[in-house]
């Protein structure tokens, strides 16, 4: 069978002070360096205590023997008497379920389980009170069927009897151990056959059976009633003097002066142990607030030193910015004002090379000198000089213009109304073109809107720089646009060059 760890688990675990010292007096027993012996003792006193056996119950008790985890695991999952995950909150039955018990009717005891309690081993029942499974052999074959409930036996079992037994534990109530029938031991059912002179007397129950009752231990207590944990080895310390096997139990006065006694050892031992607490809990609160309050003003100082380690760093940080910024802005400025300088010129350039082939006029920075003959030819007109008005002079040509590819387009002497039309709203005119335009006399798009062909190849032709521009950038239909549907209109259409 596969044993392995519940799927929930709680967050610690610890044994109580009682407990505690209980297992240390265990481990004592051993050798120096075979502590380890203990595990199985102390694992069962943690599954007491909790009800089942938990993972931070194995690791506790792995730690204080000195084990790696898994040794401590190997044993748990070994052993069956060990529970892995949560049983009744009660009791746990455990149902022999082997040879000598099977004959004498087990299976029927097994059947009384999944009635009464629940229909699989190991789930529990509706109130979460109790729970059963079915185990190997526990050894009490003569009294079979039987169940181990805890650390007692309880022999001889029927149906009828189980039933009553698992009523009664629900009930809250402690059912006597052994067995359920009258046998005092195991004896024949059918009577002593030898040693009767001597078997039972005036005893009530067995030794185990007796020592079951003076303890109480044998299940859990529904009421909270706190019980002495009892060690499965534990002999008669409780009881007479001969011992276990074959003794008479305490007198009720030997029990009521022993459970005073007990009592009273308790209760001054949880008062040494409550004063020992507060004084540790009170001496741990001091040093952690002392401890508190140090690493509160170290923090404060390292804080402090570091706020002010980052002004400073700030500080040089925004001057060394600023002198940087300061110096960018300077080199840009210089810059901008260089690249200016340079397309107004390249501007200048061409413009007045365009403004000489559309006027078909040599423009010239300075006079020319007078000529020799008074009557010196005039150089033929082009055609271009004869479509077009004729231009200012405004500086030497310095760019010539090829002829030949289209005619130059209709220019004006100046903008209507004195105000030119911004030529930069549409797609592929800048600041450098829009200059070209209104040395060639084009102040207003629907003088764009009108070229034809032939003044788009000129303008193709002759753009230095920017050759092939008029037409690539379709100059006509954004103007036409403009002059037909309007500026917003066209802006609009020009989001997703619609034109």
């Amino acid at each position: 069978m596969l044993r392995r760890l519940h799927h929930e688990q709680p967050a610690s675990f610890a044994f109580t002070p009682a407990n505690r010292a209980w297992a240390e007096a265990q481990m004592t027993k051993y050798p120096e360096g075979r502590q380890a012996s203990a595990i199985i003792p102390l694992l069962f006193r943690a599954q007491e205590q909790e009800g089942w056996l938990t993972k931070p119950a194995i690791e506790h008790v792995a730690d204080m023997l000195g084990l790696p985890y898994i040794r401590a695991l190997e044993v748990a999952t070994f052993y069956f008497m060990f529970q892995l995950a949560p049983v009744g909150s009660v009791a746990h039955i455990q149902v022999c379920g082997t040879t000598s018990c099977m004959i004498c009717g087990a299976e029927d005891l097994i059947a009384v389980c999944k009635r009464k309690i629940a229909a699989e081993p190991f789930a529990l029942s509706a109130d979460g009170k109790l729970s059963w499974e079915e185990v190997e052999c526990l050894g009490a074959c003569a009294n079979a069927p039987m169940a181990q409930i805890g650390k007692d036996y309880f022999e001889d079992l029927t149906e009828e009897s189980l039933e009553k037994l698992i009523d009664r534990l629900a009930a809250g109530e402690a059912p006597q151990p052994g067995s359920q029938v009258g046998r005092f031991s195991s004896e024949p059912a059918s009577g002593l056959t030898s040693c009767a002179e001597t078997a039972g007397g005036k005893e009530s129950a067995n030794g185990s059976v007796a020592l079951a009752l003076v303890v109480g231990d044998g299940v859990k207590r529904i009421d909270g009633t706190e019980v002495a944990l009892r060690a499965p080895w534990q002999s008669g310390g409780r009881l007479g003097p001969i011992g276990m096997m074959g003794t008479r139990p305490m007198t009720a006065a030997q029990r009521a002066e022993e459970k005073a006694a007990a009592e009273k050892a308790a209760t001054e031992k949880a008062k040494a142990e409550k004063a020992a607490a507060e004084k540790a809990a009170a001496e741990t609160a001091q040093a952690e607030k002392a401890a508190a309050e140090k690493a509160a003003a170290e923090k404060a100082a390292a804080e402090k030193a570091q706020a002010e380690k980052a002004a400073a760093e700030q500080a040089a940080a925004e001057k060394a910015a600023a002198v940087q910024a300061a110096a960018e802005k300077a080199a840009a400025e210089k810059a901008f004002a260089e690249k200016a300088a340079a397309e107004a010129a390249e501007a200048e350039k061409i413009s007045k090379a365009l403004v000489a082939a559309q006027t078909g006029t040599a423009l010239e920075a300075e006079a020319a000198p007078a000529a020799s003959a008074p009557e010196a030819a005039a150089p033929e007109a082009s055609p271009a000089a004869e479509a077009a008005p004729a231009r200012k002079a405004r500086g030497p040509v310095v760019v010539e213009v090829e002829a030949g590819e289209g005619v130059p387009p209709q220019g004006l002497d100046a903008p209507r109304d004195g105000k030119a039309d911004d030529l930069q709203k549409m797609e592929g005119i800048g600041p450098v073109l829009e200059r070209i335009c209104h040395d060639l006399g084009v102040f207003h798009f629907d003088q764009i809107a009108q070229w034809g062909a032939e003044e788009v190849a000129w303008m193709d032709t002759n753009l230095k720089g920017f050759r092939g521009r008029v037409s690539r950038d379709k100059w006509v239909a954004q103007a036409k646009i403009i002059v037909e549907e309007g500026l917003e209109r066209f802006l609009e259409r020009a989001k997703t060059n619609d034109y």
